[in-house]
């Protein structure tokens, strides 16, 4: 059987016999597994659907065989109860809390351990959970369960292990865990769970080693007497809002190995109390937050340190004092990061200090370098962060030796002049960022390794000119490539088409390129292609309706010459499309846009009439805040490349550095559009910017904009529109919404129609406001 233990005993003479002559005496073996419990597991598998890519371990559950055998399920040696029930990872999509469901589970009345972990399961966690009263070990982590934690599960007197984490839980810890004594792991991290650290709970849970609260919404402040927990190994409570001061009684608990508070809103001067020379702590992480003075020297005793994080530790502009942590030799990860001081931070001191360190970030400090030792003296980088050190071309040269270099960000620099070739030869490089520095050409390799590992390379905002060099070709592993904010010319580089296999993200905007497209530019998995700000001609290629994996195409503001892409439409996840700024012309025929929530075809010719029912098939305006992965307003990104854009909203053009995937704008101004505009356009519920303005619309505005309740830019000025303004409309006039006036005809542009002066068009000239919003 499956996890048995051989032993060895004395075996009675007269049962060696019978197994001697076990042919001739054969009984036929007794199934160990309960039929009642088989039963019950077989019905409980009914009741969900396992989806592709999973086949699950339930293949091997059978109604003719032995339950005890089947994958996923323990028993009892001795009695044959199955006590262990493990489904984790076998995309199982459907809902604990039916009937059903529970009774099947109340069939197994001696299970020990459940894990549903990594799954699809949604809807409430059912409270009658809470009758399993012989449960050790139940893991609910990885799905989609939502509401409140049931106080039921404070039942489960012999639970040694609670896994709540990864999912869209609310509330707040039930007071019913302070019950759960034998409790040496409760993970509850990355929900929505909010209110004050709860203290009279959690405090109770005196064998608790692990505790795992982060990226959640908890507030107030950390109990002053947390050493309470007095055999705690790990203290996960990252990603919060908790205030006040750090307490140091918690660095008295002789067993902690791990503590991570960062990104939190803890202030004061850091303490570590009387931390002891021989504490055992290995990971620190106190960055993100309001603390304020220096680095305490106590830090200093904490030598079996392999992972710290002090970042945006406000030291008031004072100086630093390094050597405080020159004792701390065991280092692998070192995040000191923005620390607001006059120290110039000398690079070779860290670098000769710690032999095993991996991960150093710096970035947002004064960093030089003076070298005192010798370049093999340093360790062995993987990931190195510089980003804004004030870093100039002469630093490079002590990276050349780093061979082992992973992931390197020198962006936000004083860098000028050639991208050394070397860089290039650094095989294991896998994500380079040199943006925002004056580099102006690029030095090509004497050898690049074929093939490439680098997978994201950003150039952006630079002063490159020239072509675009052809070995950038040759980095066949691209996931994304940034070449934008530039003063690149010549052609697009039609080696691009050949090498990006992988590319994900190619953003060529704002250089001197020019010419036609190719007909082949790039590859099946591109899902974001920005060439916007050039000067392009011709048209688009059809080549890019391959890309069925594409959400952003932007290329406004070049001199593409063509009628509407409607083929576009075809590509199924298209989200952002923007054409503004071209001489696109003709009609715009109706068509089905399932998922599109950003359109910018202003500027440009287009002309003739829109059908009623033009907008119906463009359901993602319909209801966007219902889908399920938008829910919470993520940013559109592809391996740390965000996606962002300019539009007019309020009269003023925004740049949106990142575009959440909740926000809707609908522009089409300035073309030559005419006839009434499609009432189908109150479909369009979830809209927040929508702008006719500057077309010859004429008739009435369509009472069914009305339903546009989530509007907070409308612009329908410059148009041929007549009679008032819809009550259904008005009853949604808010604080929210800046309203360009409606014009009656074009020729009246300094009076407003009698029935419209309530709409004020903003004063001023047009400016440019960058959005910069928070990750």
């Amino acid at each position: 059987m499956k996890g048995s233990v051989k032993s060895f005993s004395l075996i009675p003479i007269s049962f060696c016999f019978l197994f001697l002559f076990r042919d001739e005496f054969a009984v036929p073996a007794r199934h160990l597994c309960h039929p009642q419990q088989r039963e019950a597991i077989l019905e409980l598998k009914n009741e969900f659907q396992i989806q592709k890519p999973c086949s699950g371990w339930t293949v091997s559950w059978a109604n003719n065989s032995d339950c005890c055998s089947w994958d996923g399920i323990r028993c009892d040696a001795t009695f044959g109860d199955v006590i262990e029930l493990n489904l984790g990872g076998n995309c199982i999509h459907g809902e604990l809390n039916s009937k059903n469901t529970i009774l099947k589970l109340q069939s197994l009345p001696f299970l020990q351990a459940l894990d549903l972990s990594d799954n699809y399961f949604s809807g409430n966690i059912p409270s009658s959970l809470g009758n399993l009263s012989k449960l050790t070990f139940l893991d609910l982590s990885k799905n989609a369960f939502n509401g409140e934690i049931p106080s039921s599960l404070g039942n489960l007197s012999n639970l040694t292990i609670l896994n709540l984490s990864q999912n869209k839980l609310i509330g707040k810890i039930p007071s019913s865990f302070g019950r759960l004594k034998h409790l040496t792991g409760l993970y509850a991290a990355d929900n929505e769970l909010s209110g004050n650290f709860p203290v009279t709970t959690l405090l109770n849970l005196t064998k608790l080693l692990s505790l795992s609260l982060y990226d959640n919404q908890f507030t107030g402040m950390l109990p002053p007497n947390i050493s309470s927990l007095s055999n705690l190994e790990a203290f996960y409570i990252g990603g919060n809002a908790f205030t006040g001061t750090l307490p140091s009684s918690l660095f008295s608990i002789p067993s902690l190995l791990y503590v991570t508070l960062e990104g939190n809103q803890l202030n004061g001067t850091l303490d570590f109390g009387n931390v002891s020379s021989s504490s055992k702590l290995m990971q620190l992480l106190l960055g993100n937050n309001n603390f304020v003075g220096s680095i305490p020297r106590s830090i200093s005793k904490l030598v079996n340190l392999d992972t710290l994080d002090l970042s945006h530790l406000n030291t008031q502009g004072l100086a630093l004092d390094l050597s405080i942590l020159w004792n701390l030799k065991s280092l692998v990860e070192l995040d000191i990061s923005d620390l607001n001081t006059t120290t110039a931070i000398d690079l070779n001191d860290i670098l000769s200090r710690f032999k095993w360190l991996d991960t150093l970030n710096l970035t947002g400090n004064h960093v030089t370098y003076e070298k005192r030792s010798s370049v093999s003296d340093h360790p062995s980088l993987s990931y190195l962060y510089l980003s804004g050190c004030g870093i100039t071309t002469k630093f490079l040269e002590p990276l050349r030796t780093q061979q082992n270099m992973f992931r390197l960000d020198i962006s936000n620099n004083k860098i000028k002049g050639q991208v050394p070739g070397w860089l290039w030869e650094l095989s294991t490089l896998q994500y380079l960022d040199l943006s925002n520095n004056t580099f102006t050409s690029f030095e090509s390799p004497n050898k690049l390794r074929q093939p490439s590992s680098l997978e994201y390379f950003s150039g952006a905002n630079n002063n490159f000119t020239g072509r675009i060099p052809s070995f950038i070709c040759e980095l066949r592993s691209l996931t994304v490539l940034d070449l934008s904010n530039n003063k690149f010319n010549g052609s697009f580089p039609r080696c691009i088409g050949k090498f990006s296999s992988f590319l994900e993200a190619l953003n060529l905007r704002q250089n001197r390129l020019s010419g036609r497209l190719p007909k082949k530019i790039i590859s099946r998995g591109l899902k974001s292609l920005d060439i916007g700000h050039n000067n392009f001609v011709g048209k688009l290629p059809r080549s890019l309706i391959v890309s069925s994996f594409l959400e952003v195409l932007n290329v406004e503001s070049n001199r593409f010459n063509d009628t509407f892409p409607s083929w576009l439409s075809s590509l199924p996840e298209l989200q952002v499309l923007v054409l503004r700024s071209n001489a696109f012309h003709g009609p715009v025929h109706q068509t089905r846009f399932s998922k599109l929530r950003i359109i910018d075809i202003s500027h440009n010719r287009f002309n003739g009439t829109l059908p009623s029912d033009f907008f119906v098939n463009w359901t993602a305006m319909h209801s966007i805040g219902k889908d399920e992965d938008q829910s919470y307003g993520q940013y559109m990104s592809i391996y740390y490349y965000f996606d962002s854009m300019v539009l007019m909203n309020k009269g003023v053009e925004m740049e949106l550095v990142r575009i959440l995937t909740i926000y809707t704008a609908l522009d089409f101004s300035e073309n030559e559009f005419e006839g009434v505009i499609p009432s189908s356009i109150g479909l369009l519920k979830e809209l927040l910017v929508l702008n006719l303005s500057g077309n010859a619309f004429t008739g009435h505005i369509p009472s069914s904009m009305g339903n546009l309740s989530s509007l907070e830019s409308l612009d329908l000025s410059r148009n041929k529109l007549t009679g008032a303004i819809p009550q259904e409309l008005v009853l949604h006039l808010d604080s929210r919404v800046v309203y360009q006036p409606f014009w009656p005809n074009r020729t009246q542009k300094n009076k407003p129609h009698t029935s419209l002066k309530s709409f004020l068009k903003p004063k001023g000239k047009i400016s440019k406001k960058k959005i910069n919003q928070p990750n």
